[in-house]
């Protein structure tokens, strides 16, 4: 088969596994913002999700991405899987104890209810121990098996969160005492979305267990050790691009008066979720390109590929960018149903190109993980925390939550700017910089005409957006018909 045809076939379907079940999640985010009636509770559930996701990385250490690369790397498979899963089974295990421990200083350290602290340590190991099951069905190809068990844990996660915030409540009201009313707590919002959490969890690693039954488990040491190798610096990219991602939302947190802190958190962090239409794409398009990276590395002339790849994630993109930003005050009506969340739809733009230059800067980094040098993950995205850290800090006190939506855009396009600058130095790609900066700047341009310009306006906006796409099937409409149609080998 082609192998951009082939990519663009498992792209799609790792997209179905990403995107069906956010959207299916995209539920939560009206129920929450109901529930959620003064926007304060929403700020504390997504501030406790943000260190959520910061220890997550800590947890995975950069495993996920060796063990892509020493599966395809090396012939002893078996050997590559067990060393894996003996790892982040031993470590993962030690977390769930020291946590449990230490939980009133971890609670202290967070600014945390103690109370939460529990349901948070479940949370993160139970997703670290489906890391390498799921990896797995990457690395062998398998994305329909992927697809069905996401999309199921976000629909268990989705089931108990409504049964929890909407109907337990009602049957509680209509028992004075029996199960219902044993079961309600009233403010308990945030537990049932933690007991929710916990059980999705639970139930995809019972149904990957036979990845666990199957293992010969035999812990190879210097395997091992050349996969930390590869995976440390993988994790502090990985920590950096958290960092990237959710720091905004604890510097707000603690930088913002208390009075209003938590309020404009929460609304900051729901709209910030209307970007999360670029970020599913870019999301799908790297589970099926990090895999395609490595298959292909060996290939003869993998860079022009990889160069084709590019091109048209930058095109894709660019038509999203700018379909968001036109559509985004009704998208933003429908699913945030709260209208003093609504203030916060002006960082939509800004978080979407933000998150544009994430998704590009992913396909850029292929330089380094095919070379495995992995140490200048670390830096760029180091570089990125830093800018995300000083503009925040520096801009919060006088921005507000527009100065994290600008730190985050500015950390974002520095990040892809400097894998460029490196990757042209140390395994050059031939990209098509002119038809890649033209797609950009008209997206752009299109975007800030739609919002700034005609003020949101549904007419003007879907003109621009129509425009842009005759554009595109002008100029890319025969490339990619002979690309999806031509026939396998």
């Amino acid at each position: 088969m082609n192998p951009l045809k082939k990519l663009f076939k498992q792209t799609f379907i790792y997209g179905v596994a990403t995107v069906l079940p956010r959207v299916i999640s995209f539920f939560l985010l009206p129920l929450y913002t109901s529930v959620f009636e003064n926007a304060a509770g929403y700020g504390q559930y997504t501030n406790i999700y943000a260190w959520i996701a910061i220890f997550n990385v800590f947890l995975a250490y950069g495993m996920e991405t060796a063990f892509f690369r020493f599966y395809h790397k090396r012939d002893d498979k078996e050997r590559v899987i067990s060393t894996s899963l003996i790892s982040l089974l031993t470590s993962s295990l030690f977390f769930l104890v020291l946590a449990l421990v230490v939980k009133d200083g971890l609670a202290e350290f967070t600014n945390i209810n103690v109370d939460y602290i529990e349901f948070t340590t479940y949370i993160l190991v139970l997703d670290a121990l489906v890391i390498i099951p799921f990896a797995l069905l990457r690395a062998q190809e398998r994305p329909m098996k992927y697809a069905l068990l996401k999309t199921a844990n976000v629909a268990v996660n989705l089931g108990f969160n409504v049964f929890f915030l909407l109907i337990l409540p009602k049957l509680s009201a209509n028992s004075s005492e029996g199960l219902w009313n044993s079961m309600y707590e009233e403010g308990w919002q945030i537990q049932y979305i933690f007991i929710s959490n916990i059980i999705a969890s639970g139930v995809t690693l019972l149904i990957l267990l036979p990845t666990y039954f199957k293992a010969t488990y035999r812990f190879d040491k210097s395997l091992w050790q050349q996969m930390m190798k590869y995976a440390g610096p993988v994790m502090l990219a990985g920590v950096a691009f958290t960092i990237n991602e959710v720091l905004d939302k604890i510097l707000l947190t603690e930088i913002l008066p208390s009075d209003i802190a938590e309020t404009e958190v929460g609304k900051y962090g729901a709209c910030y979720k209307l970007a999360l239409f670029m970020t599913l794409f870019g999301t799908a398009f790297r589970m099926g390109v990090e895999p395609f990276f490595f298959s292909h590395a060996k290939t003869e002339r993998p860079q022009k590929t990889y160069a084709q790849i590019t091109n048209y994630f930058v095109i894709l993109g660019s038509v999203i960018l700018l379909g968001v930003v036109v559509f985004v005050e009704p998208l933003g009506k429908l699913l945030i149903r709260n209208q003093i969340y609504w203030e916060a739809l002006e960082v939509v733009p800004i978080i979407l190109l933000g998150s544009f230059c994430l998704g590009i800067y992913h396909n850029l980094s292929v330089w380094y993980k095919v070379t495995d040098q992995t140490k200048f993950g670390a830096y760029i995205s180091s570089i990125g925390a830093l800018i995300t850290l000083i503009m925040n800090v520096g801009l919060i006190p006088k921005m507000g939550y527009m100065a994290s939506a600008l730190a985050t855009l500015a950390a974002y396009g520095s990040m892809m700017l400097l894998s460029y600058y490196f990757g042209r130095k140390y395994y050059p790609i031939p990209y098509n910089m002119r038809k890649i900066v033209f797609y950009l700047a008209v997206s752009i341009g299109f975007s800030a005409l739609s919002f700034y310009v005609f003020n949101r306006n549904l007419i003007a906006g879907s003109i621009l957006l129509l425009l842009f796409l005759m554009l595109v099937y002008r100029m890319e409409g025969e490339r990619l018909k002979t690309i999806l149609l031509r026939r396998e080998d």
